[in-house]
């Protein structure tokens, strides 16, 4: 990467002028970035302690919340910092190390959303061949496959992108390092090998995205012939909330990768980068874990013996210090 000698630092776009706003910024951030991190960090904890929830879907859920947590905190913090102290400047590694986990888990988070909706395929059309089906070990090599093909993507992006001459300045129109915003700074004769990587990566997207809508009609197919209101109504809420998040997810990463740079507004392209880097890690505890009643027991389960812990560390801490404190007194 030649460019680190002549380009040291990309400018980032500011999320607004008024120290005010920016402000409002920051705290907005840190309100999302907070509950992301609580309701994934809960999750990990109910899955890795509870032996309920030693399943595929549990397994899935557990590899998701990492991902979920590694898209949030690859680009909040950047920005949270340059809200709080009013800066925009990002160093050239610092730049490339950012597209480089941001593809990487994003690429991972929607690879393992394709695997969990075929295991919930599984589940419903087929109950008879699930263990068959979706066994420890079959389990374990889809989610390496999916991090193996995440990783592998975000090399070639990452490598792809910052080995091409940047001849138009510094200044990106995005709060943290997206690739059509730096492939925007190089030639245009440039941007062909990249933009191809793109359409594939792109078109491999879509390629699972049918999958998943297929996958969904044979779901809500065998789900209209279950008897029970209530189990149609369950399976209902649960899985239309996934496939929204998703069709967010693969709309706004299409438009915001595909759409041309040249004529659209920094408005838009901050709300395109938002609506898929952020709000679906966000909204996916939420809407695809938290509705899950088991988890929410164990989850139960973890808090209360959590803050059982505390409280009782603090009153053994509190008995320890009145003890010290007795037998330290003068004998009279």
């Amino acid at each position: 990467m030649s460019n680190i000698s002549s380009m040291p630092q990309f400018l980032l776009l500011a999320l607004a002028d008024r120290r005010e706003l920016q402000l409002l910024h920051f705290w907005l951030f840190l309100g999302i970035s907070l509950a992301a991190l609580l309701a994934n960090g809960l999750i990990l904890s109910a899955v890795a302690c509870d032996h309920h929830l030693h399943t595929p879907m549990g397994f899935f859920q557990l590899h998701l919340s990492l991902t979920d947590l590694g898209c949030i905190c690859t680009t909040v913090p950047k920005a949270m910092h340059n809200s709080l102290w009013g800066t925009t400047t990002i160093s050239y590694a610092g730049c490339a190390a950012q597209v480089f986990i941001l593809v990487f888990f994003i690429s991972t988070e929607f690879y393992l959303l394709t695997i969990m909706c075929y295991d919930r395929y599984v589940a419903i059309c087929k109950p008879l061949h699930y263990g068959t089906l979706l066994g420890s070990r079959t389990c374990a090599h889809m989610a390496a496959a999916a991090w193996a093909t995440g990783f592998l993507n975000a090399l070639l992006h990452t490598a792809n992108t910052f080995s091409l001459p940047l001849c138009q300045g510094n200044a990106l129109g995005q709060f943290f390092c997206e690739i059509p915003h730096i492939l925007k700074l190089s030639s245009s004769h440039s941007k062909l090998r990249e933009f191809e990587l793109l359409l594939f990566s792109i078109s491999f997207a879509l390629g699972c995205f049918i999958f998943i809508v297929f996958s969904y009609v044979q779901i809500f197919r065998a789900v209209l012939r279950i008897p029970s209101e209530q189990g149609r109504h369950k399976a209902f809420s649960t899985c239309l909330p996934h496939l929204a998040v998703v069709s967010l997810f693969i709309i706004t990463a299409t438009f915001a990768y595909l759409k041309p740079l040249s004529n659209s507004s920094p408005t838009l392209d901050l709300a395109l980068s938002v609506l898929y880097s952020v709000v679906p890690p966000a909204l996916n505890p939420f809407i695809y874990s938290l509705r899950n009643q088991e988890l929410k027991d164990a989850m139960r389960k973890t808090m209360t013996g959590c803050f059982s812990g505390a409280i009782n560390c603090i009153f053994s801490s509190a008995e320890h210090s009145l003890c010290n404190t007795f037998w330290a007194q003068p004998a009279f």
